[in-house]
């Protein structure tokens, strides 16, 4: 952990609410007038689209299930070496995964590169003078063996549905976007599942600040439902790891037809996600820069 070089992971699965996180910490670091460094999960994976189909097959004839959720398709060590060395120094190395053509565009014109989308940029050192790391991506707070990646984060943030909520989004997204079918996806769920409980789920018992999404609606089958639950059928359960300092009567009062369920959490309606991550998040991330300059 640096107070001179803070980093601050998101860590989450998908369906989490992206946007709303991404917009969030944009308006904090606006208005704190931030220059951060963004480094994005995906980066990490250890295979390229192409050869991510081969290895998962290469796998399975081996008898062994190889998902994004786990240290087989992922440089764990790279994150954690990634969060150290801008601890200390304030630089690093940086690539990007393309998802998109438009980024593979974007990206081809600055490095005179033909990548194409499911490939990766090569590795570049990033530019001096950002104020902060800011990672957003699946492996946050992960932990193998002696790789503990949340060691060297100065914030940690969860942000995650409930399992059944996390797995309608994915339906959907990959039938409607990907096309996929039904079968597709259930297996890709099943094959990720040992992954999820042993890298996955025990990031957010070490995260200091914890963003839980919870349906009011029925989602007990979310293999057959029909529509993904919206903000305003939906709760944000709010915990904090160290919940001395937190005011919350100022929270609770400006944030309407919130609640306390227990002394270190909160709960918001679903449709106040981005307005509570901001009231809560940036007086803490004014402290990490104030610390900074004081270092």
């Amino acid at each position: 952990m640096s107070a001179k070089h803070p980093v601050i992971a998101v860590t989450g699965s998908s369906g989490a609410g992206t946007t709303t996180v991404k917009n969030a910490f944009e308006h904090i670091f606006f208005r704190e007038k931030i220059d951060p460094l963004i480094i994005e999960g995906d980066s990490f994976h250890r295979y390229d689209r192409a050869s991510m189909k081969d290895a998962i097959a290469e796998f399975a004839e081996k008898g062994k299930q190889l998902s994004h959720f786990g240290p087989e398709a992922n440089h764990f060590d790279l994150i954690a070496e990634t969060f150290k060395n801008y601890g200390e120094s304030g630089s690093c190395k940086r690539r990007y995964y393309l998802h998109s053509d438009k980024e593979a565009e974007e990206h081809n014109a600055r490095l005179n590169t033909s990548l194409t989308p499911g490939q990766f940029t090569p590795w570049e050192d990033i530019k001096p003078g950002s104020d902060l790391l800011f990672y957003e991506g699946l492996h946050g707070g992960v932990a193998d063996g002696d790789i503990k990646v949340h060691e060297f984060v100065d914030l940690l943030v969860g942000v995650v549905p409930i399992v059944n909520l996390e797995w309608i989004q994915k339906i959907h997204r990959d039938n409607a976007q990907r096309g996929y079918s039904a079968e597709a996806i259930v297996d890709t769920i099943l094959r990720r599942m040992d992954d999820y409980v042993h890298f996955i789920t025990p990031q957010f018992s070490r995260t200091d600040i914890n963003f839980q999404r919870v349906p009011t609606v029925d989602t007990s089958n979310p293999f057959i439902a029909r529509d993904i639950p919206t903000p305003d059928e939906s709760f944000i359960v709010i915990r904090f790891r160290r919940p001395d300092g937190v005011d919350f009567p100022y929270l609770l009062n400006m944030i309407t037809d919130s609640f306390m369920s227990r002394p270190n959490t909160i709960v918001v309606p679903g449709s106040k996600m981005g307005f509570a991550m901001e009231l809560i998040l940036n007086p803490v991330i004014h402290e990490l820069i104030e610390q900074k300059n004081k270092a």
